[in-house]
């Protein structure tokens, strides 16, 4: 047995992270034949933040290169017994396509520049009126209450004039049953194709030496020699960025904040004929989708009035808070009978989030460092896309190419459309068109 302090094989790639999108660049690198190592400071694949994601699956974003990515995303959730190679079903998570109602109001000027991109990219939708809606959501009242407020407002309920004028519905979107279960399947398919993971182990540094990366150094005292090191660690990425000998040159910013998602079952009476349609309502703020056992999950979509809270992600309380009692009294004014328990039970995580809430796929100053980071939120169904930029990323910059000042335009391979991966990078300034929440 080796001393611990020995030094292990080297390999081409060693990725901090083992949540969904670090899974999904071990199985897209090791497919182009690089010897990858995913290293995690948890006990499994898919075991942090990845296994409190709401897991939607939708083709809707505020910019065309985000609603290309995510309708490419969308072909591979599809299809992910091919995505990820099985041989078999048994033991997928699965892609339920339920279809996603976006409704539409003023300050997302009623979805114009979403129905844009989708018309660009042959994404299909319909315009439902408010008697479609009723339909399939009996109870459902349209009355206008924007701005969100929270509960310490006085006038928190208060209608502020008129009703909905409709909304959006894409067929097109859904949600994965078990994020955490999809994480293991891609983690699963990168083993078989060589790929090694070693879990319950917390990087303590990333070494450097004429300004490339050596690889990484361990709590247990051991260096895992490497020539490129990727941050893919979540809520723990700034954290991972403090531990490199350099300075990785990201100008925008990115930060653990929390989230809470409360659980509520609706009363049976209401009869809903549409079983687990997905509602994103940015009049009251909050979206909404099937849970299991006949429950809603309803979210903050990040509303001025729900102040952002940076946590440690070593160290935070994950009981729920009045936060997401205001999001389920917030849906109950759309459903009066749906009954809001004082005690509410749910989830509480962290997300990575940028300033602008669009992902950071990118090089850094340092060379062979790279980052799949602020991805919280919104990017779980980018996953197996991520995985194929970065990738070419690495391929690009590695064989000499400028990516600061000639980006790669990553072809897409299910959707006719190249992106621009500057939209993606560390030095951006803030991306006007982003919805600055979780829909990106």
């Amino acid at each position: 047995m080796a001393a611990p302090n020995a030094s292990p094989a080297r390999y081409d790639v060693i990725i901090i992270g083992a949540g969904i999108i670090g899974c999904a660049v071990a199985l897209s690198l090791s497919r182009k034949g690089y010897k990858t190592l995913n290293v995690d400071a948890l006990p499994a694949a898919g075991y942090g933040s990845t296994s409190s994601s709401a897991a939607v699956i939708r083709t809707y974003y505020s910019t065309l290169d985000g609603t290309a990515m995510a309708l490419e995303g969308y072909h591979d959730w599809k299809a992910w017994q091919q995505t990820i190679g099985a041989d078999t079903e048994e033991g997928l998570a699965r892609f339920v396509e339920t279809g996603t109602l976006v409704m539409k109001t003023a300050a997302d000027n009623y979805q114009k520049h979403v129905l844009e991109h989708a018309d660009r990219l042959g994404i299909p939708y319909e315009h439902w009126g408010a008697e479609k809606i009723q339909e399939e959501l009996p109870g459902y009242d349209l009355t206008c209450y924007a701005p969100a407020k929270t509960m310490e407002d006085d006038d928190f309920g208060t209608p502020t004039g008129g009703v909905l004028d409709g909304g959006v519905y894409f067929p097109w979107s859904g949600y994965v049953d078990d994020p955490q279960i999809a994480a293991r399947n891609l983690k699963d398919a990168a083993a078989r194709l060589g790929a090694e993971f070693r879990f319950n182990t917390r990087v303590t540094a990333i070494p450097v030496q004429d300004n490339r990366v050596t690889g990484v150094s361990c709590a247990d005292g051991t260096h895992v020699p490497g020539g490129i090191v990727i941050n893919v660690a979540g809520p723990h990425s700034g954290k991972v960025n403090a531990l490199l000998e350099g300075d990785p040159g990201i100008r925008i910013g990115h930060r653990p904040l929390r989230q809470e998602v409360v659980q509520i079952k609706p009363p049976e009476r209401l009869g809903y004929s549409r079983e687990g349609l997905i509602v994103s309502d940015n009049d009251i703020a909050v979206y909404v989708k099937p849970g299991s056992g006949g429950q809603l999950m309803i979210g903050s979509q990040n509303p001025a009035c729900d102040v952002h809270i940076e946590e440690n992600p070593d160290n935070f309380a994950r009981d729920l808070t009045d936060r997401a009692l205001a999001y389920a009294y917030r849906y109950s004014q759309r459903l009066p009978e749906l009954g809001v328990s004082q005690h509410p039970v749910g989830i509480a995580d962290l997300y990575d989030a940028t300033d602008d809430w669009l992902p950071v796929y990118d090089r850094t100053d340092v060379d062979g460092y790279y980052l799949a980071i602020g991805t919280s939120g919104n990017q779980f169904k980018n996953a197996p896309v991520a995985g194929r930029l970065m990738t070419d990323l690495i391929s690009y910059c590695e064989d000499g190419g400028d990516q600061d000042n000639a980006p790669l335009q990553f072809r897409l391979s299910h959707v006719d459309h190249a992106l621009n991966t500057a939209t993606f990078s560390r030095k951006r300034e803030l991306t006007k068109e982003s919805s600055f929440s979780v829909l990106g």
